[in-house]
């Protein structure tokens, strides 16, 4: 297991993660976006608990799943789970703008926070209800969830851009399954299934 950033660095690409998207990983230190006292597991690829009783995703999964959305340097991106912001940061390396829906406020202060420190200039982050995505700032060319829903929330459809990438993880009977979607002539389709994996549910409403 890697202990280190480089460690990881060294695990995506064996993996045969994009090389972009590894250059995100280079440039955001994860351990800058986990609670104080898991730091020491920061470059460990596993889960990692937030409060809240919330988590941020092993690290080669959150890869896999922004490798799939293909960010392109000109898009708009929608994070629905923002957590402590890691994605989030990933993400804004990758795309023009990045805004983050989060169902709890104190996730979001301190993602935010965290985000500010790390000189990341092009997110945002907003208090809100992921089931809704954030319509005002739509259409997206991307869109990532970091939470199992039970179906793909019609308000994420609306929200994706013709010819966008939506990955989201959908409730199965034995796991959850991290799925690719595209928009294609105002009909977003199933692409294919990226992964079986474990989530956090997408619960309804703001928690505040």
């Amino acid at each position: 297991m890697p202990r280190s950033q480089q460690g990881l660095l060294r695990l995506l690409r064996r993996e045969g993660i994009d090389e972009r998207v590894i250059g995100a990983f280079a440039a955001t230190p994860r351990a800058d976006f986990v609670p104080l006292r898991s730091r020491s597991m920061a470059y460990v690829d596993r889960p990692v608990a937030l409060p809240e009783r919330q988590t941020t995703s092993q690290p080669s999964l959150i890869a896999r799943m922004i490798e799939a959305a293909r960010p392109e340097a000109t898009d708009r991106a929608l994070e629905v789970g923002t957590g402590y912001g890691f994605q989030t940061a990933l993400l804004a390396r990758l795309v023009a703008d990045v805004v983050s829906v989060e169902r709890s406020a104190t996730l979001a202060e301190a993602a935010a926070e965290n985000l500010r420190l790390a000189g990341i200039e092009n997110a945002r982050v907003s208090v809100g209800d992921g089931w809704e995505g954030l319509p005002a700032d739509a259409p997206f060319e991307v869109i990532v969830v970091s939470a199992a829903a039970s179906e793909v929330p019609e308000a994420l459809e609306e929200q994706l851009a013709e010819g966008g990438r939506l990955v989201i993880p959908v409730r199965g009977a034995t796991s959850d399954e991290v799925l690719l979607f595209e928009k294609h002539d105002g009909v977003v389709k199933r692409i294919s299934l990226l992964t079986p994996a474990r989530f956090v549910p997408l619960v309804k409403g703001e928690q505040g």
